[in-house]
């Protein structure tokens, strides 16, 4: 009886867990594991049914309780489960822009109309080459063709929600140790996602492979960094090695190396030059929908985790990784801008796209201002919806072998379908950054907290980098429009519902944040970190 009566005080010292914050993330992480039991108990022509209504389901759940929160959450923010998360006014907002990316994309991840069957493989299992690989991309024998035309690696959709959640984590971190954890279950369902096209599938392959090796190199550095971190400050929490770097005597080589290694793992993950080599062959091999998934999806999560790292952990020292970001963004805007002028695959250009635009995302992360983050926020928001747009654009572009990518296959594309030539115009122009679409808002909010910030020089070498990258765009643009279609050119497949809405969603968005940007931006800039 003495020992039960010790231990009853120990019971009533275990750390509040706020559930209401967290919900959003709770839904869809339970979700995704129910969806791996409906893998495994539901026959297989009824997967998909049911998994695209869990998914969905999810997502629009998962909304309704970051809505209902974010009508009674603190403005100061608060950390929840022993302040390893923080529910604070920049991880809302991006929890709110995954969620809604993540919808455009899963509908593109559903669809079974443009591609027969959907764009993922019937069986994983089966080699690439063999017999049974091209039967199952509507081979020969009736039968076969029909369970290839319905068939699809349902396994993808709790992939996704699992992907998701850890991305939502990911950016809501408070402490490095649960930043690495979110960072593998945000990283390994997308090494698998990325190996399960259902054509050209050793391309699909060998992308996967390459971006789960360099994953996990980047991953080692991440969590090299951590230890050194830790042995800095004796704690992983962001709040503590931002006290440790503020001032301390302790040796600066274990901070410094710390900090590199560190950035150097989320870089990766946010395909910043010069750490990009896996983003053109990824973008290009993967499944188009993943691609999407991984363009808007995993760029934000990515530039979550550095905002939050850089303000919240490495303020103080500013000063020693200031210069070295600087010319990490210029470095990453001239390879996104140069290199994508040499591209003849439009995946790899809009790959190299992102690298650009990752560049300028870096600018408004090192501001380290209020501004600073809101335009970042509101940059990765517009960004993520004209991406995920214009991938829907490209799937829908098709000859006998899949998707028609080479830019001498969009030739005269206008003069085929005038409508999917006019939507993939002005969601070129909004990645360059014209006038009245998402792109140029986002541009100008970034730039001008940069100026704001005393660093007009990379303001300049942005714009110059702006204009290269638009030459690329307005060569494709060229080349739809005033150009002869070859005879025997790919056709343009009539979009399902679930691509159109994806699309239909993309393009509208970019076209409000253009005209009517108040709403998004306000929401971006009502708070800031919340250390605690």
């Amino acid at each position: 009886m003495l020992f039960l009566a010790q231990d009853t005080p120990a019971k009533e010292t275990l750390p509040p867990i706020n559930y209401p914050a967290i919900m959003p993330v709770l839904i869809i992480l339970g979700v995704a594991c129910v969806g791996v039991l409906v893998e495994a108990f539901l026959p297989k022509h009824q997967r998909w049914s049911a998994q695209v209504f869990l998914t969905l389901l999810a997502l629009v759940a998962s909304g309704v309780a970051l809505a209902f929160y974010m009508g009674d959450a603190p403005s100061a923010g608060e950390t929840t489960l022993s302040g390893t998360v923080a529910i604070d006014s920049p991880a809302l907002f991006l929890w709110g822009t995954l969620l809604a990316l993540s919808l455009g994309a899963v509908l593109m991840i559903a669809d079974r109309s443009v591609e027969p069957g959907g764009a993922f493989v019937a069986t994983a299992a089966i080699r690439p080459g063999t017999i049974q690989d091209r039967e199952q991309r509507l081979g020969a024998h009736p039968a076969r063709r029909d369970a290839a035309r319905f068939g699809m690696q349902t396994e993808v959709f709790p992939l996704t929600l699992f992907a998701l959640g850890g991305m939502m984590v990911f950016c809501a971190a408070n402490d490095l140790l649960t930043m690495f954890v979110a960072l593998e279950v945000l990283s390994l369902p997308l090494y698998l996602m990325c190996g399960l096209a259902r054509r050209r599938r050793l391309l699909s392959q060998e992308s996967a492979v390459k971006y789960f090796l360099l994953g996990a190199f980047a991953s080692a550095f991440f969590l090299y960094g951590l230890a050194l971190l830790y042995g800095y400050a004796g704690s992983v929490k962001l709040e503590d090695i931002a006290n440790a770097a503020a001032g301390s005597d302790r040796s600066d080589t274990l901070l410094f190396g710390g900090m590199a290694l560190l950035i150097v793992g989320l870089l990766f993950k946010g395909s910043v030059g010069p750490f990009h080599a896996w983003t053109p062959d990824v973008y290009q091999g993967a499944p188009t929908p993943i691609t999407a998934f991984m363009a808007a999806c995993t760029k934000v999560a990515a530039f979550g985790g550095i905002l939050r790292v850089l303000s919240v952990g490495l303020e103080s020292t500013q000063w020693e990784w200031r210069g070295i970001m600087w010319g990490v963004a210029i470095v990453s805007m001239i390879i996104g801008a140069v290199l994508g002028l040499t591209q003849t695959d439009i995946k790899r250009m809009i790959a190299y796209s992102s690298i650009a635009h990752a560049g300028f995302l870096l600018i408004g992360a090192i501001v380290l201002s209020p501004e600073g983050v809101s335009s970042t926020l509101f940059y990765l928001l517009a960004y993520g919806f004209t991406t995920i747009a214009a991938f829907g654009v490209v799937s829908l572009v098709r000859d006998a072998d899949g998707e028609a990518t080479h830019l001498s296959q969009w030739a005269g594309l206008a003069k085929r379908s005038p409508l999917v030539a006019a939507v993939f115009t002005f969601l070129l122009l909004a990645l360059a950054g014209i006038p009245l679409t998402s792109g140029f808002i986002g541009k100008f909010v970034v730039f001008s907290a940069a100026l704001s910030s005393g660093m007009a020089p990379l303001v300049v070498v942005a714009l110059v980098a702006s204009a290269i990258a638009a030459f690329f765009y307005l060569r494709v643009i060229v080349l739809m429009y005033f150009s002869e279609p070859a005879p025997d050119g790919p056709s343009v497949t009539v979009p399902g519902a679930f691509t159109t809405a994806a699309i239909t969603l993309g393009v509208v968005v970019t076209l409000l944040l253009g005209i009517v940007p108040a709403f998004a931006l306000d929401w971006a800039g009502t708070g800031t970190f919340a250390v605690r």
